[in-house]
């Protein structure tokens, strides 16, 4: 028996040699695998850090980027507001301004009316007055009530409207003075 036991000792040792040789050469093989897996692992941690890190980078760009639009939208609002109070003023003034023009222009109306009749008045009073000293010059010279009588007629028939050279205003004027003159005579008459 010794030799059956020497033989499985053989064997029994060869098959753990066998076992150890293939469990070294999975070992190593294992190894390899587990170098190389351990290198891609670290490229892939390197390139994840990598990624972190731009990320991170376009993260902080685009907080500053926020925080700069932000700044330039509160500049923005603030402008527009005072924009919109510099326009609020300016069409207050011009509501104003407006106001006063149609206040001025009210006036101007009314003053151009009154400035209207006035002119008119005057013009009235200077035709008549011219009338009235072209009526008196007609009858200058008369010295008795049938010179004013005659006189009359004679006016009368030269500035009658019917007559080329008519004119109704001069004949109201021939009227009037010829019955204050007509008056006078009665009155010197009278005394």
């Amino acid at each position: 028996m010794d030799r059956v036991d020497e033989t499985e000792i053989i064997e029994e040792q060869s098959g753990e040699e066998i076992l150890a040789d293939a469990a070294l050469d999975e070992l190593h093989e294992l190894k390899i695998w587990l170098f190389k897996e351990n290198v891609r692992l670290k490229m892939e941690q390197s390139e994840l850090k990598h990624a972190q890190d731009a990320l991170a980078k376009e993260r902080k760009q685009f907080e500053d980027e926020m925080k700069r639009m932000e700044r330039e939208l509160e500049f923005e609002q603030k402008r527009l507001k005072q924009d919109e109070s510099f326009f609020d003023k300016k069409m207050d003034i011009l509501k104003n301004a407006f106001a006063q023009l149609d206040i001025e222009r009210k006036k101007l109306d009314r003053d151009r009316v009154l400035l209207e009749a006035e002119r008119n008045v005057h013009e009235n009073n200077t035709r008549l007055g011219k009338n009235m000293e072209a009526a008196e010059l007609l009858f200058q010279g008369v010295k008795s009530h049938l010179a004013l009588k005659k006189r009359y007629r004679d006016l009368i028939k030269m500035f009658h409207p019917d007559n080329i050279a008519g004119d109704h205003e001069m004949v109201l004027m021939i009227n009037r003075i010829y019955d204050e003159l007509k008056r006078d005579y009665e009155m010197g008459k009278r005394a």
